[in-house]
């Protein structure tokens, strides 16, 4: 051993480095999601009814409102992060956590934000594209023949939309909480979500699935699902970041 070395030793530093998991590891992140819903249920409301009305309001707002909301996405993403780790830690936390992400790493969480929106958009302005050239090509050619045409358009569309959209996905899932927890810049925090995903993509897969599939019902009764399942993705988000990454 180096004379010159003291102690405690420093933590070998976080490199983003991932690990592999089983399939079935989403189902017990959805567990310690609803776990830590449960140790604090006022504070998850609270800070999910303010972040639904704050995001609605900036919404408002045509094209330049969905814009800056797709931006604030990552930056209240740390809040809700902190809210997890707060009660990981046994610690209690507070509806002012929300706006730690405005507070620490802003600049970075945005750069995370300015890649998704642009990512968004831009899937959703070729999707556009491939539709309004289906119809168009529709009407130019006729009834019959023009139907299957548009309705070629949107199913290309449709598809195009999913495969493009699964790398932003990937390289944003995770980069938020890589940011402002480990201080990593955006790309490198991009880079490392990515991979993470790619290396558990079935069980990311089966996550993604079961959680499109429970926003549907979360969003009939008026959206107030949503009350409970932003607090438990939060949370099932937090645990699949420790189950995953090395050192976390």
């Amino acid at each position: 051993m180096n004379e010159t070395s003291t102690f405690p030793l420093a933590p070998a530093p976080f490199t983003g480095e991932s690990r592999e998991v089983d399939a079935g590891a989403c189902f017990d992140w959805l567990r310690q999601g609803w776990a830590m819903f449960l140790a604090n249920p006022g504070v998850w409301i609270g800070c999910t009814v303010l972040l639904l009305v704050i995001l609605m309001a900036i919404s408002i707002v045509p094209l330049f409102g969905q814009i800056a909301a797709h931006l604030l996405v990552p930056l209240f993403g740390a809040g809700m992060i902190q809210i997890c780790r707060h009660l990981s830690e046994g610690r209690e936390p507070d509806v002012a956590d929300l706006f730690v992400g405005f507070r620490h790493q802003a600049g970075q969480l945005v750069m995370v934000g300015v890649f998704f929106a642009a990512g968004v958009f831009g899937i959703a302005f070729i999707a556009f594209l491939l539709v309004t050239g289906g119809v168009f090509g529709g009407v130019v050619t006729g009834r019959v023949a023009g139907f299957g045409i548009a309705l070629g358009g949107v199913m290309l569309a449709s598809l195009m939309v999913m495969v493009l959209s699964v790398p932003v996905i990937m390289a944003t899932w995770f980069a938020p909480v890589l940011v402002f927890l480990h201080g990593m810049q955006p790309w490198a925090a991009m880079k490392a979500s990515f991979a993470a995903g790619a290396k558990n993509w079935l069980a990311m897969m089966i996550f993604g699935v079961f959680l499109v599939v429970v926003l549907f019902f979360a969003m009939l009764p008026l959206g107030l699902g949503l009350l409970l399942f932003l607090p438990v993705f939060s949370g099932a988000v937090y645990a699949s970041y420790r189950d995953i990454f090395v050192g976390a």
